[in-house]
């Protein structure tokens, strides 16, 4: 799925943004889960974007992992970028490997897809905004999680410059 996304989410408007058809992700999802061989050339590519972030947001414990969460938070508040990026690289040392390489893979696909931005209308901050939710499976917590931390978020996006490289 990552990589028919980087092949065809950077030149999709509102990639991301906009949902597939509900019936076709439902349908997309059931054969995936069933193990069924999927040609992604006959699905619609917001229905497959839709249906990563469905699975990113029903991760147990999320991709990042709930038992770490207070400190992802934290690494917000550190003082200057080197020592969050250094306090980042700290966090993914403690994720299963899985994890990591599977965070390497999407965050590659979301900088592609941010690249591309004048085409598809998908800066860093719309990607941000759009993936937060699904990333950390803050919709499923069941507690003011999602509201704490957007507010958290939404105050380092506006004062966090935008760099090209990536701490993974």
């Amino acid at each position: 799925m990552l990589s028919y996304i980087n092949q065809n989410g950077p030149f999709t408007e509102g990639i991301f943004r906009k949902s597939g058809n509900i019936q076709s992700r439902r349908a997309l999802k059931e054969k995936l889960n069933s193990g069924d061989k999927v040609n992604l050339d006959d699905e619609s590519i917001l229905v497959v974007a839709s249906t990563l972030k469905d699975f990113l947001q029903n991760i147990p414990g999320s991709i990042f992992s709930a038992t770490l969460y207070d400190k992802w938070l934290d690494v917000i508040d550190q003082g200057n970028e080197e020592e969050k990026i250094t306090a980042t690289q700290r966090l993914l040392d403690q994720l299963p490997r899985a994890n990591v390489v599977f965070l390497r893979y999407l965050f590659g696909v979301l900088h592609n897809i941010e690249q591309h931005s004048s085409s598809n209308q998908m800066t860093a901050y719309i990607l941000s905004v759009c993936m937060t939710t699904s990333i950390l499976g803050l919709l499923n917590s069941g507690s003011t999680a999602f509201e704490n931390f957007t507010k958290k978020v939404m105050r380092a996006l506006i004062f966090m410059p935008c760099r090209a490289e990536s701490p993974f």
